[in-house]
């Protein structure tokens, strides 16, 4: 079981110049049950469109969307969403900010802040719970927008390149800190990224898409057992042999 992508495909139509651009065409993908499996690509294939299908911000032209033998193209609150920027709403406290989804799903408040202290207190973040998002570095912001979407309750979760505003080093640590989150977890993770080193280091599997319209033209079983130990990892002969053919496929 898990999350299944079946033929999907998506067209835009731009009424100011009478013209359509086909963004997916026709793609599969599959995503196990506590897996790990990131998604790269050109820059503009449609990457995001995918997390927006699954998400249900969006739906496709055809096909269809599983998640566990069920169809969910077209419905929202199936899915935890992390996108791109952290959208932390800035007059809400970040302990307030986190607990945006339970007070959506109408969650016991009392539990939902006890639940939401002990992650505050596992993410590193206790000191902070208090300050507003202006007060907090970038690196916290993200810490606090992945929390939010984990306890949204959700056991799949969709990250939108959650990392690619950050600095070299603050996105190392946010890496290695991710996957030791994960290895606790064990969510059901689609991540969209442009950096291959991050794709190796957090996979169980990547996936390459082509040119827009975006489809399935390759996948790669990452071949390390979990705990990893990214500086080794990243290092050995085979992870480098892997990021020579996922660099190679994404330039030709």
């Amino acid at each position: 079981m898990g999350l299944s992508l079946k033929g999907l495909s998506k067209t835009y139509f731009n009424p100011q110049n009478n013209q359509s651009m086909e963004v997916l065409q026709t793609l599969d993908l599959e995503v196990e049950t506590g897996s790990f499996v990131s998604l790269i690509g050109p820059s503009g294939c449609g990457k995001s469109t995918i997390c927006n299908l699954v998400a249900g911000i969006e739906v496709p032209d055809t096909g269809d969307i599983l998640l566990n033998g069920e169809a969910i193209q077209g419905t929202l609150g199936n899915v935890g969403y992390m996108p791109q920027k952290d959208l932390l709403l800035p007059w809400r406290t970040l302990l307030e900010n986190v607990l945006l989804g339970c007070e959506i799903l109408h969650k016991d408040k009392r539990q939902a802040h006890i639940e939401a202290k002990e992650w505050l207190n596992q993410f590193g973040l206790s000191p902070f719970s208090e300050h507003y998002p202006h007060q907090l570095s970038g690196g916290m912001r993200q810490r606090g927008a992945l929390l939010r979407t984990i306890l949204f309750g959700k056991k799949t979760l969709l990250l939108d390149e959650p990392f690619g505003a950050l600095d070299a080093l603050t996105r190392q640590e946010m890496q290695r800190w991710l996957l030791s989150i994960w290895n606790r977890t064990r969510h059901t993770v689609l991540l969209i990224t442009h950096d291959v080193d991050e794709a190796i280091l957090l996979s169980d599997k990547v996936v390459v898409l082509s040119q827009r319209p975006a489809r399935l033209i390759h996948e790669f079983n990452i071949p390390f057992s979990h705990p990893r130990d990214p500086d080794e990892l990243l290092l050995s002969s085979v992870a480098l042999d892997i990021k020579r053919q996922l660099l190679y496929l994404l330039i030709h």
